[in-house]
Parts: C-alpha cells; sequence; structure tokens
C-alpha cells in the first residue's frame, strides 16, 4: 500500500517535470520569428485561401439557384400550348435563369422587329437574322457570366504552390544562414524556427492551391454541360420562334404542345 508521504513525493516530481517541459511551438511562433518576406508569403497564401472560398461558396449557391430556376422554367415551357403562354409565364416569373432570359429575349426581339421594323444598323436584316443575332447575343453574355471568377481560381491554383515553394526556400536559406552563423557548433534550436517556417509554406501553398484547382475543373465541367443545353434550347426555341415548327431530330415528349404557337 503507498503511504500518502510517498504519493505527495510522485505529485511533486510530476508537478515539477512539468514545469520544466518546454512548451510546443505553434504556426504563430514560427512565423513571428520569421522576417518581412516570410510573413508577406504567409499574408498573400492566406488572402489566396480566402478568395478562393469566397468563390468556391458564391458560384456554387449561384449554379444551385440557377440550376433549380432553369429547370423549373423549361418545364413550363414544354408544358406550354403556344408562345403566348409563355410570354405570360415570362411575366408572371421573371427572366432569373439563362434558359428563360433567352427566351424572354427571343420574344422580345420578334415582336420588336415586326412592329418597328430595322431602325438602326444593329437591326438591319430578316425578322429571323434578327432574333439570331440577339440570341446570340444573350448567349455571348450567359458565357461571360458563368465564367466570371473562374479566371480568378485557375490563376490561384496555378501560382500558390509556387508562392508556397519560395516561402519554403525562404525559410531554408534562413536555416542554412543560422547553421553558418552558429559559433558554438550547431544546435536544433538555430533551424527549428526557419525549417518550421518552411514546411508551414509549404503545406499552406498546397492547403490553397488543391481546393482552388478542384473547384475550376468543376465549375467548368459545369458550365460546359449548361452552355451545351442552352445551345440546344436556343436550335428549338429559334425554329419555334421564327416558324412555329419544331426540328425534327427533337426527341422531347412534349414539344409538339407548341407547334403553330401564334405570337405574343
Amino acid at each position: 500500500m503507498t503511504t500518502p508521504w510517498l504519493s505527495s513525493t510522485y505529485i511533486a516530481l510530476a508537478q515539477a517535470v512539468t514545469d520544466v517541459e518546454p512548451q510546443r511551438p505553434g504556426i504563430l511562433d514560427f512565423l513571428m520569428q520569421s522576417d518581412i518576406v516570410g510573413k508577406s508569403l504567409f499574408g498573400i497564401l492566406v488572402l489566396m485561401a480566402l478568395v478562393t472560398w469566397y468563390l468556391i461558396v458564391v458560384k456554387l449557391l449561384m449554379n444551385i439557384s440557377g440550376t433549380r430556376r432553369g429547370n423549373r422554367f423549361l418545364q413550363r415551357f414544354w408544358s406550354s400550348q403556344s408562345l403566348d403562354q409563355v410570354d405570360q409565364d415570362l411575366h408572371k416569373f421573371g427572366a432569373r435563369d439563362p434558359f428563360s432570359r433567352l427566351a424572354d429575349q427571343a420574344l422580345h426581339a420578334r415582336d420588336h422587329h415586326s412592329r418597328y421594323g430595322a431602325s438602326n444598323l444593329a437591326e438591319l436584316g430578316s425578322n429571323s437574322e434578327f432574333i439570331a443575332r440577339r440570341m446570340k447575343k444573350v448567349i455571348d453574355e450567359e458565357t461571360a457570366q458563368a465564367e466570371n471568377g473562374l479566371s480568378i481560381l485557375g490563376s490561384i491554383g496555378s501560382t500558390a504552390p509556387f508562392v508556397g515553394l519560395f516561402g519554403t526556400v525562404w525559410g531554408v536559406y534562413h536555416a542554412l544562414i543560422g547553421i553558418g552563423m552558429a559559433e558554438a557548433g550547431v544546435t536544433i534550436n538555430k533551424i527549428a524556427g526557419p525549417v518550421g517556417e518552411a514546411l508551414i509554406m509549404t503545406g499552406l501553398g498546397l492547403a490553397v492551391a488543391i481546393p482552388a484547382v478542384l473547384a475550376y475543373n468543376a465549375f467548368v465541367r459545369r458550365n460546359r454541360v449548361m452552355l451545351a443545353r442552352l445551345d440546344a434550347f436556343a436550335h428549338d426555341l429559334y425554329a419555334f420562334v421564327t416558324t412555329g415548327q419544331q426540328f425534327e431530330s427533337h426527341h422531347h415528349p412534349k414539344v409538339r404542345n407548341l407547334r403553330g404557337g401564334g405570337g405574343r
């Protein structure tokens, strides 16, 4: 059985060991030892990370919302009995997605050219040519809007590893300087700070680049799929607006409801 004085001795020894045990340095401890170049590189990487996640969250929410609105509009469009009903649907729900904006501009262009004709250079040509130019302009605008922020994500994904690598080289450089200036031999304290700084820069550079590259590839693929659907819809919409007939190659079961749809 352990005696009380022996137990108190064990407790005192444990407290003494705890008191003399050095505190483990954290990330901020390593960064505080760095110079202005190291701290600047760390700030750049942190800024890149914030911008990356901001773009990821914003574009993800916009894509989810746009996809849902577009699917709902297409369902209502193919269920409509005429283009007049499509026009009423656009006035009721608004044009808040690429598909509805394309349909709204196509119908507006058809009516504008039919009522007023060509009043300037941008409206020269037949009604179908004017509608085609207007639809192409809308598709170009939607393409540009879908690509907003992608160049920033691509740039961050390609440059963040090199920024981190530069920080790594800078930290190793400081470690070598500390070794060269040591007079009484090399100790771990001389190189722990610079080496820790170098490892932190490497890890942070990869932590910034990997999400940026993955998000860039995901958004590019999503845009490619969306624009392909928009282009296919534009061909069918153009046929309906200009001739009232669908393309025979279209396999949607409800498109025949729009055949012969009247004007607005």
